[in-house]
């Protein structure tokens, strides 16, 4: 009794229920300067309570299952997000899914990997990690990014970027079965292709630290890590609109609104995979951030696919111009920094600069 007592007494546990809370009071509602600040903070300490609680569950579960766990847990609750807002936004909702999962794909194998392997190369001198495993993951995303992305851009089904019935069910179809076989082959056969190496390419050993959580404390963790996750991307969307005010009133595109939400969400990885290229576990901080970019893709296309089935109006997947050419240069710069199986601080800026185009293109089309 007096364990749990000191359990619910930590931060980790009192600010993702109570952001939840101001997420139950402050939903719907307009926010003045105040309170968009209030729910800005439990925004803020819901992220790093969620990045505490995902550590605690792959504590227990180990690796490469830690990461699934994070990545997975933050994209479902990004995919009934867009869902929510599909079904009830109307027309200027029509390319919400393209912007945001082009949004994740963007700032997870741009922004987040290129700033684990910055962190990697800066405290060893190279950021080592296993190609084969990582390879396979960049793969998978390139992939699942051109079938669903690029793809409804040059099909003559439907006029305009989008997908006939049968071409989406196709496109979601393979999606999610090639995001399963991802899944399969991380945690079953070629597991050890996603654990941490050391500079010879040798696996490196589980890190030496407290000793791992018992099965209630990680349950609890679990549980927390999901209260965590719905308050961070419930309460990003109850500031959405103190942000559109924001972007509109120093003359942004409102679709930049997309992707500061989706920074905002992709918050718990970013921390996350951070934290695990300064313990030398660069792995797996390209397993957060390559999985995250194969979940969002995976889970979305067939989530909106279902949810097309009510919504009114034309499904908008096709990228522009712009977008299909920063996404063929993140593949190429991708592929060039994984084959080695080492990178030093340039692959890190340079990934970093792509991602920086990203964001400029985004706000300056």
């Amino acid at each position: 009794m007096l364990a749990l007592r000191r359990t619910l007494s930590t931060w980790t546990v009192f600010v993702p229920i109570a952001a939840l809370l101001v997420l139950a009071l402050t939903w719907n509602q307009k926010l003045d300067g105040i309170m968009v600040v209030i729910v800005g903070l439990f925004l803020a300490g819901a992220v790093l309570a969620a990045v505490h609680h995902a550590e605690v569950v792959a504590h227990k579960v180990g690796e490469p299952y830690g990461s699934l766990v994070l990545a997975v847990a933050v994209t479902v609750i990004e995919v009934a997000l867009i869902v929510t807002l599909m079904i009830s936004g109307g027309e200027k909702t029509q390319s919400l899914a393209r912007d945001t999962v082009f949004a994740a794909v963007m700032i997870t194998c741009n922004g987040i990997l290129g700033l684990s392997l910055l962190i990697g190369a800066l405290r060893r001198r190279l950021a080592v990690f296993n190609p084969e495993g990582t390879g396979g993951a960049l793969a998978t995303v390139a992939t699942l990014a051109t079938l669903s992305l690029v793809v409804p851009t040059f099909t003559t089904g439907r006029s305009g970027p989008q997908f006939s019935p049968a071409q989406l069910t196709f496109a979601a179809a393979v999606s999610l079965a090639l995001y399963a076989l991802f899944v399969m082959v991380q945690t079953g056969r070629h597991r050890d292709y996603f654990l941490p190496v050391g500079s010879e390419g040798e696996t490196l050993p589980e890190e030496v630290h407290a000793d791992p959580p018992s099965t209630r404390q990680a349950l609890i963790s679990l549980g927390l890590l999901l209260v965590a996750l719905v308050a961070v991307v419930g309460d990003a969307k109850s500031v959405s609109p103190a942000i559109e005010a924001g972007v509109a009133a120093v003359n942004l595109p409102p679709a930049f609104v997309g992707v500061i939400i989706a920074l905002l969400v992709l918050l718990p990885e970013t921390l996350a995979a951070a934290r695990a290229a300064r313990r030398d576990r660069v792995q797996i901080s390209l397993n957060l951030s390559l999985g995250s970019a194969m979940a969002s893709i995976g889970l979305t296309i067939p989530a909106i696919t279902i949810a097309s089935i009510w919504l009114e109006g034309p499904l908008l997947l096709g990228l522009g111009g712009t977008q299909v050419t920063l996404l063929a240069l993140t593949v190429i710069t991708g592929v060039l920094t994984v084959v080695p199986g080492r990178a030093t601080l340039l692959q890190g800026g340079v990934h970093l600069v792509l991602f920086a185009a990203f964001v400029f293109l985004a706000a300056s089309p």
